[in-house]
């Protein structure tokens, strides 16, 4: 016969009586269920937590707070809605983060095409420069050249270096300002016969200043004639805007007056002409036959930039990221920048101007002060006065309030020879 087995109560510990329970108490916690815990007052002393902190976490007198006829939503359920709620979250960040890398890439991709100028700028020291103006806008320096040649010499598919001591004088020089809001433009023409100091050579035509030393001194020279910081630089060729304009499809110039023939100058018939690159390549260069000479053949020159822009403006492609990718892909075969423009900064100032429509864009030449024959050169000089204030409302940011108090400056309007 087995032995009882010994008691486990000791002398000094009798059995406990479970006391009797309280009418209507509550049933108590299972073991594996938290015990409830006193909510912290609400701020509006009305007690219990606060509704909306979280996705996952149920509203008072939500599910759990159950109405007549309804229990406790079941574990389970709750953890799908979790489950669900956070991927939907994972795919749209995967989403966001998927077209902002896409664009980023685009950016990177079709900018790094664009060919950068090494040296571009004055080697002088700040203080014989002028001093940068804060939140005032965007200046750029646009050089065109003219080398009468079917080889590149700007651009992604150049087969010349962009400059070469003595071998080419630029043809075009233009102050781009572009103001700090991104709400105006202004683009203002230097003739390139205009008499100026040249750093290091004395007095000579602006176009000179290229051709002697390159990107760095036309922007110092042109820094020290106006007394505006240049923050970028830009050179394309005639023949790189050849290509540009095919690429956009030709544009469309108005001739307000039949143009007759004059030796190398062609004929224009009156009328508005959709031009390709060829013909717009003949349009910009001539100036024989115009009789304001190559003060004409400026305007000409903003004429086709405005019909250039106003192309660009009309398909949308500012306005849309891919197609601006194109656009900047074409705009790098044919220009040069400086190397301090970086692929986010030229797509950004792309981007920039997206808001902006014709009539926030002006043109005008520099204030012109007559013709003269200086060291046996017909040259083109500037009128003093009203070429400070203008480059003081350019210095400034203050180019709309400029056009407003001298309306009947050069600008240009519809009627271009």
């Amino acid at each position: 016969m087995d032995p009882k087995p010994e008691s486990t109560d000791t002398p000094d510990t009798p059995h406990a009586e479970e006391p009797p329970r309280p009418p209507h108490a509550a049933e108590p916690p299972h073991a594996d269920e938290a015990p409830p815990t006193e909510e912290p007052p609400r701020p509006d002393g009305s007690g219990g937590r606060a509704e909306g902190l979280s996705l996952f976490e149920p509203r008072a007198g939500g599910a759990e707070a159950a109405g007549p006829g309804r229990g406790p939503e079941p574990p389970a359920r709750r953890r799908r809605t979790r489950r669900v709620l956070l991927w939907t979250l994972s795919a749209l960040l995967v989403l966001v983060l998927g077209t902002g890398g896409a664009l980023f890439w685009a950016a990177e991709h079709y900018a790094s095409s664009v060919t950068r100028i090494p040296d571009a700028f004055p080697t002088a020291p700040e203080s014989a420069q002028p001093r940068p103006v804060p939140a005032s806008g965007l200046n750029l320096l646009l050089v065109g050249l003219d080398a009468r040649s079917d080889v590149p010499t700007t651009g992604s598919v150049a087969k010349a270096p962009v400059w070469q001591e003595g071998a080419a004088r630029s043809d075009t020089m233009m102050l781009l300002h572009l103001s700090e809001d991104g709400r105006s433009a202004s683009l203002v023409s230097l003739a390139r016969d205009t008499w100026v100091d040249v750093p290091g050579h004395g007095k000579a035509k602006l176009n000179a200043a290229y051709s002697w030393g390159g990107p760095a001194l036309m922007t110092e020279t042109v820094q020290n004639l106006t007394g505006i910081r240049i923050d970028h630089l830009a050179v394309v060729d005639w023949n790189g805007f050849r290509a540009l304009t095919d690429a956009v499809g030709g544009v469309d110039i108005t001739i307000p007056r039949t143009i007759e023939a004059a030796g190398e100058a062609r004929a224009w018939e009156a009328g508005t002409h959709h031009m390709d690159g060829a013909q717009a390549l003949l349009y910009v260069r001539e100036r024989y036959g115009l009789p304001g000479g190559d003060l004409d053949r400026t305007k000409r020159q903003q004429n086709f930039l405005r019909a250039l822009m106003l192309r660009v403006m009309d398909s949308g492609t500012l306005a849309s990221p891919s197609r601006l990718g194109g656009l900047l892909q074409s705009v790098g075969e044919v220009v040069s920048v400086d190397d301090r423009l970086s692929n986010t900064d030229l797509f950004q100032l792309a981007w920039g101007l997206r808001s902006l429509r014709a009539d926030d864009v002006r043109f005008m030449n520099a204030p012109f002060g007559g013709f003269d024959t200086r060291d046996g050169q017909s040259v083109v000089l500037l009128d003093e006065r009203p070429a400070a204030q203008l480059w003081e409302a350019m210095r400034n940011d203050r180019m709309p309030e400029y056009f407003q108090e001298h309306r009947a400056g050069d600008t240009l309007g519809s009627d271009v020879d």
